[in-house]
């Protein structure tokens, strides 16, 4: 047993052990695993001449197996009479329990010994299964005796820590409260490390839980208890200070008590009636399963009304959330679209479902509606999970603020205004609740929901006593009793708040979380720029600090993820990102919105420079935006779930890879900023350094954004054209989108014959470890731009205009250069061959095809709309674009594989030196079994998961190429 030499007082104990034979459970791993040998082996005897698959009458295992049950049964009575000489008070019982053990296994004994001579005997197999199951009944019997030992030391400690509560509650003094507390501290010690063994032993795993938690209360509530009785003492007739002495006591008394029933196999009396996923993920994952259903059986009357009720349900649910008040106007009218979208998705559905009900096949037709009907309610799911995010991102972003400012108040002695911030700190809580509640209704995860909605639980208790604290404190300022109640009380709410706040983001993806974060901190800079251009001092301050606290969310979730993973290149480079943002533009911003400040306030109505704010403004949104882009660095075309705008950021995230990532330069003044150069300022591959007016130097990645806000062009951008630029960005998508559909099919059927071309680039390029072989590294640069153009075409990608076209195609024939050039000195080295004219023949067709590519780049392609139809002019140009970017990649396919065969099969020629590049297999990335946890942390029990993403098993087996 875990803990039998414990020291505890058994001859104080009585023991009344009374037995049902017939209801006989085993609650406990030890007592499992006790049994496990005896149970194995019994159950090889009995199987021995049945279902093994020996031949009949081949007797000698089951000998071999008689003797093991044996001398396993005579080792077992020998230990269980060593326990019972070393606990007298249960030696009766464990002995009485021996000598039903002794006689099962004299019969058992007796009955093998027949099994052994007639193993074909139903009679005696008969007997044999009788007599197993008696020895194992005396044996469950005997190890359920000696674990209630264990259990009655543990319950014996209870009794200790209950009467010490009870001594605590009646002390009058100071000194006899500290003197009975330091001898409850140490029986609580003893009693956790107790029911901490108990806990590792429990076979079930909501007993173990329940026992986690009232462990983590007795500790967590120790302290208040002792601050709040002294409160008491100080302030007797202060209710308040009862209501915070009562919380506490009612808080150990309840996880006293939950252990106990927990020992004991009794109900803790915990509420779990909400435990589960969420209500409206639920719906919806139950919506999508009903959608597929079997059209040989289908009936329409019975389907069709279910369907229907069910998106109902879904759609009012949807509605109310699009109707609460921090979802943004934008996102209410896509929830609004999306659910009219699935309404009429599902009525396609239906008819297809009707029209073939009875057949045994479903026709094409049907799948194409079913496939719509699935991505429309995908994609209301996403808007909606998004919705959750626009509300989380708001509520959660200065949690601290409310209980700082109440608790300043308090210690100011501020009787008057006090009321008003504990309205207020009472109303912030209630919202982060709400929110939360919020939160678990579109999440599926189970356990990730539990943690949320038990995390809520204690803040709903505890937020009423913090109250309380704060007002002990403003009744008395200078009570060093009220002080030290204060900061308990205040230190346990924002260990439970950063429990919550990690638990939501727990369920919440950090693709949803960055995606809106970057939305809300674009109005958020708006806000600010348009704030100063008014003189709104007070609204400046007040939205500022919104930014900062959203800047430090955005840095705090990206960390926590990073964290999760196995150092990589990919994580280096996102905490890069992480870094200067912190440490470099968010310092900058609030230097210079101190400046604007102090500009206000001394001159309300004079001019000012505004140029340096916007600038800092810019840069924050920059930041995230970076911060952003390098998260989705490792995230495949088909794991991107963004937002119509933000459709063409993903198809820009999903194109980069670590290559060229890595050579991004986060150091001042690398980078290349000539404004001519627009494809250099899109491309992430250049810093910018900024000067600020104390000559410190800024050193920040730029993002495409900032080429749109008019950098390297011209002075700096009003607030208004800035927000502009960017809307005309996204009317120019929406109109690519709005194309004429036989347009639209046309160049989608070139994109799938491209794809596919890149497919087996991927496959090629990505085998090969492109350290020391700058072929893999041009191959990968050349295919990121040949993507980038190719999305131009449909309106998607980061270049926006045939001059940001023509810019990719220059850079294109430059990697092309540089690829014949290295790739020609293999031909060199590459002994007369097959393979080396196969090779000479590719690299002519480089040259050929980046040629056209350059051709066809500069023909103009433009969008005009003539009578509200959109006309795109020379769309056989941006076909060929296309087709020559395809036939380029074949080229490059061609080239990368005969380049390996002649630099590793028939190299020796006579140029033949050292090795031009260097062929090795990319090892597959490392995978983290578990975050490790740190010796630091604070808060080891909430462990963000890592990403959720479902690989394929296909491509995860493509690492081992």
């Amino acid at each position: 047993m875990p803990y039998m030499n414990s020291p505890g007082n058994l001859e104080q104990m009585s023991l009344d052990i009374k037995w049902d034979p017939q209801a006989v459970e085993v609650h406990t791993k030890s007592i499992q695993l006790a049994l496990e040998p005896l149970v194995n082996k019994v159950t090889a005897l009995m199987n021995t001449n049945g279902d093994s698959g020996l031949k009949k009458g081949k007797s000698k295992n089951a000998h071999v197996l008689s003797l093991a049950i044996e001398r396993a049964t005579a080792e077992f009575i020998s230990k269980a009479e060593q326990i019972a000489k070393e606990n007298p008070v249960v030696e009766n019982d464990i002995m009485k329990a021996l000598d039903d053990v002794k006689s099962s296994g004299d019969k058992m004994r007796v009955v093998t010994t027949d099994f052994c001579e007639d193993p074909l005997s139903a009679n005696v197999r008969k007997h044999l299964v009788k007599a197993s199951r008696e020895l194992l009944s005396a044996v469950t019997r005997l190890l359920i005796i000696a674990d209630m030992v264990d259990v009655h030391v543990l319950l014996n400690s209870l009794k200790v820590v209950r009467e010490d509560l009870d001594t605590m509650k009646k002390a009058n003094s100071q000194q006899e409260l500290t003197s009975k507390f330091q001898t409850f501290g140490e029986d609580m010690m003893e009693l956790d490390h107790k029911a901490y063994y108990r806990q590792m032993d429990l076979k079930d795993p909501q007993q173990r839980d329940d026992m986690a938690s009232a462990r983590a209360t007795m500790k967590k509530n120790s302290m208040m208890l002792l601050t709040a009785s002294k409160a008491y003492i100080s302030n007797p007739n202060a209710p308040e200070a009862r209501g915070n002495r009562d919380f506490a006591f009612e808080q150990m008394e309840n996880a006293v008590n939950t252990i106990g029933k927990v020992t004991t196999n009794k109900p803790s009396g915990v509420n779990r009636n909400k435990d589960g996923p969420g209500f409206l993920a639920a719906a919806m994952d139950d919506f999508d399963r009903r959608c597929v259903t079997d059209t040989a059986t289908y009936k329409d009357s019975v389907s069709r009304p279910v369907l229907e009720k069910r998106l109902e349900t879904i759609i009012s649910s949807a509605a109310h959330m699009a109707d609460r008040p921090n979802t943004r106007d934008a996102r209410r009218e896509r929830i609004v679209n999306e659910c009219n979208g699935v309404r009429q998705a599902l009525q396609d559905l239906l008819s297809g479902y009707e029209k073939d009900a009875g057949k045994t096949e479903q026709s094409r037709e049907l799948e194409l509606k079913l496939g719509k009907t699935q991505k429309k309610s995908k994609d209301l799911r996403r808007q909606l999970r998004r919705a959750v995010v626009d509300h989380v991102s708001d509520s959660f972003a200065q949690t601290d603020v409310p209980i700082l400012m109440m608790f300043e108040t308090a210690k100011q002695g501020n009787g008057k205004l006090f009321p008003d911030f504990a309205a207020v700190f009472e109303e912030h809580t209630k919202k982060i609740i709400e929110v939360a509640d919020l939160a678990c209704t579109m999440s599926s995860d189970v356990e990730g929901v539990k943690l949320v909605r038990y995390s809520v639980r204690e803040i709903e208790t505890l937020y009423p006593q913090v109250i309380n604290a704060a007002k002990i404190l403003s009744i008395s300022p200078r009570n060093k009793v009220a002080n030290e109640n204060m900061e308990v009380f205040k230190a346990a709410w924002e260990t439970q708040m950063r429990i919550l706040i990690a638990s939501v983001d727990n369920i919440l993806t950090i693709e949803d979380f960055l995606s809106v974060s970057e939305s809300h901190m674009l109005d958020d800079v708006n806000k600010c720029v348009f704030a100063l251009q008014d003189r709104e001092g007070e609204e400046l301050d007040k939205t500022a600090a919104v930014v900062r606290g959203r800047a430090n969310r955005i840095c705090h979730v990206v960390s926590q993820e990073m964290d999760a993973l196995q150092p990589s290149a990919y994580t280096d480079e996102t905490m890069q990102a992480v870094y200067a943002f912190r440490d470099n533009i968010m310092p900058h911003y609030s230097k210079v919105v101190e400046n604007a400040m102090e500009s206000l306030a001394v001159n309300k109505s004079g001019t000012m420079d505004e140029n340096e704010f916007i600038d800092a403004c810019r840069w924050v949104y920059d930041g995230v935006r970076e911060i952003r882009r390098c998260v989705l660095l490792n995230r495949a075309f088909d794991e991107l779930d963004s937002d119509s705008d933000f459709d063409e950021e993903a198809e820009r995230e999903r194109a980069r890879t670590q290559s060229q990532s890595a050579s991004m330069n986060h150091s001042a003044g690398t980078g290349n900023h000539n404004g001519n150069s627009r494809r250099g300022s899109r491309t992430h591959t250049s810093s910018a350094t900024f000067q600020v007016n104390n000559g410190d130097t800024l050193s920040q990645p730029r993002s495409r954004t900032a080429s749109m806000s008019g950098e390297g062009a011209g002075p700096p951008m009003s607030a208004e054209e800035w927000q502009q630029s960017i809307e005309d960005n996204q009317v120019n998508r929406a109109m690519m989108r709005s194309l004429p559909e036989e347009e639209k099919q046309q160049i989608a059927a070139e994109v799938a014959v491209f794809k596919q071309e890149k497919a087996k680039l991927d496959a090629e390029i990505t085998k090969w470890d492109e350290t020391g072989n700058d072929i893999i590294t041009l191959a990968k640069q050349m295919c990121i731009i040949m993507m980038e153009m190719t999305d131009f075409t449909r309106g998607r990608g980061p270049l926006k205009t045939t001059m940001d076209v023509i810019g990719a195609a220059q850079n294109i024939s430059q990697l092309g250069k540089k690829m014949v050039e290295l790739a020609g000195e293999i031909v060199e080295q590459c002994v007369q061959s097959r393979t080396k004219t196969d090779l000479q023949n590719y690299l002519k067709n480089i040259v050929l095809y980046t040629h056209q590519l350059n051709i066809t780049s500069k023909v103009k392609t433009d969008i005009t709309q003539i009578g509200g139809e959109m006309v795109l002019s020379g769309l056989e140009s941006a076909i060929s674009l296309i087709s020559s970017a395809k036939n380029l990649m074949q080229a490059v396919v061609q080239t990368v594989k005969a380049a390996y065969v002649a630099s590793t099969k028939y190299r020796g020629g006579a140029n033949s030196t050292s090795a031009v590049v260097v062929w090795k297999m990319r090892a597959p990335e490392k995978k983290p079994l578990i975050r490790p946890i740190m010796p630091d942390e604070a808060n080891p029990s909430i462990i963000r998961k890592e990403s959720k993403h479902v690989v394929h098993p296909v491509r995860a087996l493509g690492e081992f190429r």
